[in-house]
């Protein structure tokens, strides 16, 4: 078979490419949100058990790592054309 003929297929498609990058997208946002000040020096700093820092930043960054496998396994349904 000729090489102009064959056209090569890459396992992952675009939508794929789209859902990791939200997927990616969401871990950043939720390591962003875990960041903020520490303690410095003597004096202790109430802000490290903010909610934001110990509960929604953690989530949206696990939401992240979680749907990243289903955003690379997905696989769209194909006509029966598409199959031959």
């Amino acid at each position: 078979m000729d090489k102009k003929n064959e056209r090569s297929v890459f396992p992952i498609g675009k939508l794929n490419m789209l859902l990791m990058a939200v997927c990616l997208l969401l871990i950043v946002v939720g390591f962003w949100l875990m960041t903020g000040s520490a303690n410095e020096g003597a004096e202790f700093n109430n802000a490290i058990f903010e909610s934001r820092r110990t509960t929604v930043g953690p989530m949206i960054a696990l939401l992240g790592f979680v749907l990243m496998a289903p955003a690379i396994l997905w696989r769209p349904k194909r006509n029966d054309d598409e199959k031959k």
